[in-house]
C-alpha cells in the first residue's frame, strides 16, 4: 500500500478495477483491488447455439458473390447474410475457436446455401465416392462434342419442371490444413444455361469433372448428370434456378461434404474449445446436460432402448434434397463476443 496527497486527498471509495482509495487518520490509502476470478458468461446450451455462428458466417463467404437471390421470398429488409445464418442455425453445427474465427479460417459444412420454391434437385454419393444427382439425361453419353443444346434436350425431356432458359449450377468446395493445423476451404461454381439452340460444346461452357453422364444401375442404357471425379475433402451440390416475370425462382439445395476434418469439428470436445476461446462455460448456470441426463436414465431403465429422443445435430446419409427446412420463425442473437 502507499500514502498518497493532493489530488487524492478528497477521494474515498473505487477509483476503478485495480484501485481503491480510503481515508485514515494518517491521510490517504490507495490499495490494489484483490483480483477477482471472472464467472464464464454462457451456459453450456448458449455455448453451443453462440459457439456455431462463426463456422456458419465463414462458410457464407465462401458463396460470397454467388448466392444473389439464392434465398427466394426473403422478408424486405433480410440481406442474404441473415438469410444464409437462420436457414443453417443448429442445423449441423461445427465449432470453430475465436482464433480461428480471427484468422479467417474456415470448416466447410454441409450447409443449405439456397431456399425455394422449384423442385430441389436430388444427389448422393455412389461406392466410387462420386456425387451423383437423379436428373435423368435418358441416353445422352457427354463426352467432348457435346453441346449445350445436347445437354438441354435431355434434361427437359427427361425430368418434370425444366425448360430453356433454366440455369443449372454445380457449388464445389475444398477443405484443407494449412501449414499451422488451421482448416482452410474455397468455393468455386460453374454453371450452364439451358437452351435448345445453343450449339456451342458443353465442356467449353463447363468443366468436363462437374458435368459428366453417369450409367443408371440396373438400367442399361440409361443415364444421369452427376460429376467426373470422387469428393475427398471436397464437398459439392447442383441447383436449379430460373429468372422468369422479374423474380428469382430456386431449388432449396444443401451442400454434399465428404471430409474427415469437418467430422474433428462437430464433436463435445470442439464445442469445448470453441466455448473455452470465448470465455469458457458457466457450469453453475448448468442444472440439466440432455446428453449426459439421457445416458443416465436410459442406463437406469428410465428410458426406454433406443427411444424418446430426436438427434438434430446429426448427418444423414443416402440422397440429399435440400428440402427439410426446419419449421418456426427462429431468431439469430446478435454476433458480438
Amino acid at each position: 500500500m502507499a500514502k498518497t496527497s493532493d489530488f487524492l486527498s478528497q477521494t474515498s471509495g473505487k477509483l476503478n478495477d485495480q484501485f481503491t482509495t480510503r481515508q485514515t487518520a494518517h491521510g490517504t490509502i490507495l490499495a490494489r483491488n484483490a483480483r477477482k476470478t471472472s464467472t464464464p458468461r454462457r451456459s453450456e446450451l448458449q455455448a453451443r447455439g453462440r459457439c456455431q455462428m462463426p463456422n456458419i458466417a465463414a462458410n457464407f463467404k465462401l458463396y460470397d458473390g454467388k448466392l444473389m437471390q439464392a434465398f427466394e421470398g426473403k422478408q424486405a429488409g433480410v440481406s442474404d447474410f441473415n438469410a444464409f445464418m437462420q436457414a443453417n442455425w443448429g442445423l449441423s453445427p461445427v465449432y470453430i475457436t475465436r482464433q480461428m474465427r480471427i484468422a479467417g479460417c474456415c470448416v466447410l459444412a454441409e450447409s443449405r446455401f439456397s431456399q425455394g420454391s422449384l423442385a430441389p434437385i436430388g444427389y448422393s454419393v455412389n461406392g466410387a465416392g462420386v456425387l451423383v444427382s437423379d436428373l435423368a439425361i435418358g441416353s445422352l453419353v457427354i463426352d467432348g462434342e457435346t453441346k449445350v443444346m445436347d445437354l438441354s434436350e435431355a434434361i427437359e425431356t427427361n425430368n418434370y419442371g425444366w425448360e430453356d432458359g433454366d440455369q443449372l449450377t454445380l457449388f464445389y468446395g475444398t477443405q484443407w490444413e494449412d501449414a499451422d493445423g488451421m482448416p482452410r476451404a474455397t468455393m468455386t461454381s460453374q454453371k450452364v444455361v439451358l437452351d435448345l439452340m445453343n450449339e456451342q460444346r458443353l465442356w467449353d461452357v463447363v468443366s468436363e469433372q462437374g458435368f459428366c453422364s453417369v450409367p443408371v444401375s440396373g438400367n442399361s442404357g440409361s443415364y444421369v448428370l452427376g460429376m467426373g471425379l470422387a469428393l475427398a475433402n471436397a464437398g459439392a451440390a447442383y441447383v436449379h434456378s430460373r429468372d422468369k416475370d422479374g423474380g428469382t425462382k430456386v431449388s432449396s439445395q444443401k451442400l454434399k461434404v465428404v471430409s474427415e476434418i469437418l467430422a474433428t469439428y462437430q464433436t463435445d470436445a470442439a464445442m469445448k474449445r470453441s466455448a473455452d476461446s470465448y470465455g469458457g462455460i458457466n457450469t453453475k448456470a448448468v442444472y440439466l446436460n440432455p446428453t449426459s441426463s439421457l445416458a443416465q436414465n436410459q442406463g437406469a431403465g428410465l428410458l426406454p432402448s433406443g427411444g424418446g429422443s430426436s438427434d438434430t445435430g446429426g448427418s444423414s446419409t443416402g440422397t440429399e434434397t435440400g428440402d427439410d427446412t426446419p419449421s418456426g420463425g427462429s431468431t439469430i442473437p446478435g454476433e458480438g463476443d
